[in-house]
């Protein structure tokens, strides 16, 4: 790898990061010594890169900073392609319609005009079900997640007891013909999965969570040890 090429890796690289990452760690990530990441890392700031960077702490890109798309390996774009796609099929018609927007966006935008390479990827997702049925409740599911507010849905369990309850979703888990909502049950105390086929009505409702949903995401992974071990080798 040539040095034009390393410092594209390396913006790249801080872009993947939310939170700053040592010098050691992308040195380590670009397979070069510390002392060569700490001259490129000034080399970037020297062509005006906005990269924040602070001894013992690390690097990080500035908030606001937007690089502009670069050219794609074939895998990349195929990776690209073959996500959209699958997303397209589900029946969630806000984000098959936003995959498809991006994948325009990004054609046109790169350096070279990529609509006949996308077109042409030979990659397709295989749906399992017949028909796809649009459930507008998906997008109201993640406008929930998005602005911490509860749902208020009436469901039928398996056996076709119905009840009403407040939830605060965590998780919106996309499966080949259905979709789970992991979500905090304020009538159980407790995480509960809620399968969308089985949701009779919801309604986003005005009331935020009791905490941050990152909070909630972090207590929803730990409780699953716990299940499992509750559950039992054969039920997990």
């Amino acid at each position: 790898m040539d040095k034009t090429e390393r410092l594209f890796a390396i913006m790249d690289a801080l872009r993947r990061h939310r939170r700053p990452v040592t010098a050691a760690a992308l040195a380590e990530e670009q397979n070069v010594s510390v002392r060569t990441l700490y001259r490129d890392v000034q080399t970037l700031i020297g062509l005006g890169a906005p990269i924040d960077g602070e001894a013992g702490v690390g690097y990080m890109l500035k908030p606001g900073f937007f690089l502009p798309p670069l050219m794609f390996t074939p895998e990349e774009l195929e990776a690209l392609v073959l996500g959209a796609r699958w997303v397209g099929a589900q029946p969630d018609d806000g984000l098959g319609a936003a995959a498809h927007n991006a994948l325009a966006k990004i054609a046109t935008a790169s350096p070279e005009d990529l609509r006949d390479r996308i077109n042409d990827t030979g990659l397709w997702p295989v749906a399992v079900w017949s028909t796809k049925k649009p459930m507008p409740i998906l997008g109201q599911v993640r406008q929930a997640m998005r602005t911490e507010r509860a749902l208020r849905i009436a469901y039928s369990d398996e056996a076709g007891n119905p009840s009403e309850r407040t939830i605060w979703p965590v998780q919106l888990a996309y499966y080949e013909g259905k979709q789970t909502i992991a979500a905090w049950c304020c009538l159980r105390n407790a995480f509960r999965n809620f399968r969308t086929d089985r949701i009779v009505t919801l309604t986003v409702t005005e009331q935020r969570y009791g905490k941050r949903r990152a909070v909630l995401e972090r207590e929803w992974r730990d409780s699953w040890p716990k299940e499992f071990h509750h559950l039992g080798p054969d039920r997990s």
